[in-house]
Order: C-alpha cells, then sequence, then structure tokens
C-alpha cells in the first residue's frame, strides 16, 4: 500500500486533476442550483416573471446592477444580501478553475 494511508491512491490530493474535476463540478452545479433558488425565490416572493427573476439573479451575481428591478420586501432584501455574497464566491470560484484549466492548457501545448 502506498504513503496514502486514505486509500484513495492521490484522489483527495488537491492537486490531483480528478480532485481539480471534483470541486470544479461541485462548485459549478451550486453555481447553477443558486441561480434556480434565488430564480424561484424571486418569482414567488416579488411576484416577478420567470425572465425578471433570472434575469435579476444573473446581474446580481454577476455585479452588473442595472437597477432595474430591486427587491421591495424586506424578507426579499436580506435574501437578497446573502444571495449576492454567495453568488460572488460561487461564480468566482468556477470562473477561478476556469482559467487556471485554460493555462495549464496552454502551458501543456507550449511545452510539447
Amino acid at each position: 500500500m502506498s504513503a496514502d494511508s486514505s486509500g484513495l491512491n492521490g484522489a483527495a490530493d488537491p492537486e490531483s486533476g480528478a480532485w481539480r474535476d471534483y470541486t470544479y463540478r461541485i462548485a459549478a452545479s451550486g453555481a447553477l442550483l443558486l441561480l434556480a433558488v434565488g430564480t424561484v425565490v424571486y418569482h414567488f416572493a416579488e411576484d416577478w416573471s420567470w425572465v425578471d427573476s433570472i434575469y435579476f439573479c444573473t446581474n446580481a451575481v454577476t455585479t452588473v446592477g442595472f437597477g432595474d428591478l430591486s427587491p421591495t420586501t424586506d424578507g426579499t432584501k436580506l435574501f437578497t444580501i446573502f444571495y449576492v455574497f454567495a453568488g460572488i464566491a460561487l461564480f468566482s470560484l468556477v470562473l477561478d478553475e476556469r482559467l487556471r484549466r485554460h493555462a495549464r492548457a496552454k502551458a501543456s501545448r507550449q511545452q510539447h
């Protein structure tokens, strides 16, 4: 048996490709789930259309904030605070990993 006592053969190593793929998939799934949850919340709590709801969610987490839609109740305002913090964090993780993958692929092409 190897020095890795977990029995995962390096799969839990943060530098392994399998671990990076796993964490990327979790972050990307979380980001999509966050968009879906936000869309449903705003659709029912603010009585916005589905398009307006996803439009607001996308603008909020990308920090564009056109200002044409905004939450009107105290509950949705509080939800928005946590939604934006979570969304920025998740989408930053996904974007960071995409850029890292691109850089690794570019470096690999230059070595060959």
